[in-house]
């Protein structure tokens, strides 16, 4: 199904969540309609990591607020700079 703010996406990211935690995305470059009746995100090959973020699981689409979305790089917490299996073990922990 076409989202309904089909036209704020392209320009956008399309971000990932792996095991609860935001770790990435890749920019979305246009939507495109199928012949039977779906639609094609087509994304950038090119993938950004981000400072990982908790979330929760979800389906469907959700729209993050500019304040909201996640900072690319080091935040200064240092987070980024983790192995993410590191990262993984920590978080299972509820230690970040």
């Amino acid at each position: 199904m076409r989202p309904r703010r089909a036209d704020e996406l392209p320009g956008g990211n399309l971000y990932w969540i792996v095991k609860h935690r935001l770790v990435g995305g890749n920019e979305i470059l246009r939507l495109e309609d199928r012949s039977d009746g779906r639609i094609d995100i087509v994304c950038s090959a090119e993938f950004h990591a981000v400072t990982p973020v908790h979330r929760r699981a979800h389906q469907g689409w959700r729209y993050l607020k500019a304040e909201d979305a996640p900072t690319a790089g080091d935040d200064g917490t240092g987070l980024a700079e983790l192995p993410p299996r590191l990262y993984g073990r920590l978080a299972a922990l509820a230690l970040v």
